[in-house]
């Protein structure tokens, strides 16, 4: 399998998103211009020559869009290999090279998010505990730091409080997101739409800067999705998910 790095002078005509097929999708549109918006903070792209779900990207974990303390670790936002490219060794190729490209910039641990059993949109434990990554701390919301140290005495990254202990006070149903993930520029609006057609109390916040995302009051700003003050899930919604979740 051969990979390329998507840049600020190739992301234009690069296929970056996920299961998203059309280069002129909104969801599209918006993934490029976060991306684009990360590459001066080291952000790395790094995918399949061919067209699929085969990728990673990952950013050193000071500009990470995540409420961690990680020092001179390597924080991995995405790691993503399915369909026709599940079970060839993709997986491990993409995380080696992460690997390698962190210890070229002298860095001491890579640090992803995950689950003690397999969630929507988290990284698969099974894997990374094969790849040598190890639990190194925890929220009470069942989310997991997983890290793989690269040097003798790394210190351990950890969740800020703010993400131990995840919790809002705004009454309702409350969605914490960015636009790492494209599927929310397509989805966010229509759950928008369904809860104010059904009545149902219903607040987006749309975490727009990476200080705001590193003060979250959840470890996963990707999505995250509160009720009355408590965290339900990270999966995300269509409309007919949302109202089945709301009892409608």
């Amino acid at each position: 399998m051969e990979y390329i790095r998507v840049t600020k002078d190739n992301i234009g005509r690069e296929h970056i998103c996920c299961a998203i097929s059309g280069d002129n999708d909104v969801q599209v549109a918006s993934k490029k211009e976060w991306l684009s918006q990360r590459f001066d903070d080291g952000l790395v792209f790094l995918k399949s020559v061919e067209r699929g779900k085969c990728f990673i990207e990952y950013i050193p974990a000071e500009n990470a869009w995540c409420p961690i303390e990680a020092l001179g670790s390597i924080y991995i936002d995405c790691l993503w290999v399915s369909g026709s490219f599940k079970g060839h060794g993709y997986g491990s190729d993409l995380m080696c090279a992460c690997e390698e490209d962190a210890l070229r910039k002298g860095r001491t641990s890579l640090c992803i998010l995950a689950s003690a059993k397999k969630k929507p949109f988290l990284a698969d434990p099974g894997f990374l505990a094969h790849r040598g990554f190890s639990v190194c701390d925890d929220a009470d919301n069942g989310i997991q730091l997983w890290y793989k140290p690269l040097s003798a005495g790394a210190e351990k990254p950890g969740f800020r409080d703010c993400a131990k202990h995840p919790h809002t006070d705004i009454p309702g149903y409350v969605l914490y997101y960015t636009n790492q993930c494209p599927f929310n520029a397509k989805y966010v609006p229509i759950v928008e739409a369904a809860a104010k057609e059904n009545g149902i109390p219903f607040t987006a916040v749309r975490i727009g800067t990476k200080e705001e995302a590193q003060n979250a009051p959840t470890p996963v700003t990707t999505y995250s999705l509160f009720r009355d003050g408590e965290y339900i899930t990270n999966e995300q919604m269509n409309d007919k998910k949302f109202l089945k979740t709301a009892g409608h």
